[in-house]
């Protein structure tokens, strides 16, 4: 059995380059303050949203597909719904690239089927979780 907790932390401490996919230019939104936060942490955090060119001083793109940084982990704030969608689009990058290793489902986001394609591909999957909230609880504000 994989200890989650013991996972969240790892991924936590490990990986620093992340692409937040649904990144709201909104400040009082969760899909803006918590990428902002881990930004504030050293985080390297680059906007997915096709909306806008730019939030918070960084270049927007349009898919994950399109960033020429390395990307570690895929933050999802979008409706479970598209989830499948974005998990394809994360193999697709993998093959490409082979940089990502993670998939984080913000909470209250979660769709099994997408999430067992994932791991099956050998990437690991924190479903229904607060990026800012665990990265208080594991390694402090």
């Amino acid at each position: 059995m994989v200890d989650e907790e013991k996972v969240i932390e790892e991924v936590l401490r490990k990986y620093k380059n992340i692409a937040t996919i649904g990144f709201s230019k909104d400040p009082s939104k969760p899909a803006h303050e918590v990428p902002r936060f881990l930004i504030s942490k050293g985080y390297n955090v680059i906007p997915v949203n096709p909306t806008v060119n730019e939030i918070l001083g960084r270049k927007s793109y349009k898919s994950i597909l399109d960033i020429p940084e390395k990307i570690e982990v895929v933050e999802v704030f979008r409706p479970s719904s598209e989830v499948p969608k974005i998990v394809d689009e994360v193999l697709e990058r993998v093959k490409m690239k082979g940089d990502v290793k993670v998939i984080w489902l913000q909470e209250g986001i979660r769709h099994d089927e997408a999430a067992e394609k994932a791991r099956k591909a050998g990437l690991v999957v924190i479903q229904d979780r607060c990026m800012y909230k665990e990265y208080v609880k594991k390694i402090g504000s």
